[in-house]
């Protein structure tokens, strides 16, 4: 589990994670390459027979997807909102999340802030977000969102580009990812700081 072991290699069975992402709501996924990040959600999906919801925001996964680089599953519904029909879908999503157990995935932070880039707007996402984790933990669904991610010297994690800090509560559980030889490793956001939880 990751508490007691905070690096974790994330092979074929992903049980242990997907508990500890029911506990923590929303789930922060940090990561420095694209790739790894979709190399993740592919084996997070592939790993869940929950009904998925993907709100792919940077628009990757969906070209993985469509060019059939990645296969899609059956069980998974992919949205691709934009600033226009942001709130429709939302809506539409929330609607879903409030009567079945979903695992949500968000991709990225990155891709919501370069689309809703005033402050306001970043207040506006943060809101949605938590009300989704919120509206999700009542059925026992699971939010993930991802974020491209560099560590700021004294100043933390920050999204990269931009600069943005990363959403943060109790609740929610931050991760870093990162590949080492041929293996993806998940590590706590407070091992990868080397702070104890």
């Amino acid at each position: 589990m990751l508490d007691k072991n905070p690096e974790q290699i994330i092979g074929n069975d992903l049980t242990q994670i997907q508990i500890k992402f029911e506990q923590n709501n929303p789930n922060v996924i940090l990561c420095s390459k694209p790739f790894h990040k979709i190399e993740f959600l592919d084996k997070l999906i592939n790993s869940t027979e929950d009904p998925i919801i993907f709100i792919d925001m940077d628009l990757l996964y969906t070209g993985y997807v469509e060019s059939k680089m990645i296969q899609k599953k059956e069980n998974l519904t992919i949205f691709c909102p934009d600033k226009v029909d942001w709130e429709e879908k939302f809506s539409e999503i929330i609607s879903k999340v409030s009567k079945d157990r979903f695992l949500v995935i968000i991709d990225s932070f990155n891709g919501i802030y370069n689309l809703f880039d005033d402050l306001e707007s970043a207040i506006f996402i943060n809101s949605c977000v938590m009300l989704l984790s919120s509206i999700g933990n009542h059925v026992k669904s699971s939010v993930v969102i991802t974020g491209m991610a560099r560590k700021k010297e004294n100043d933390g994690w920050v999204l990269s580009p931009g600069g943005r800090h990363v959403i943060k509560s109790e609740k929610t559980g931050v991760y870093f990812l990162k590949k080492t030889k041929n293996d993806l490793v998940i590590s706590t956001l407070e091992q990868t700081d080397g702070k104890r939880k």
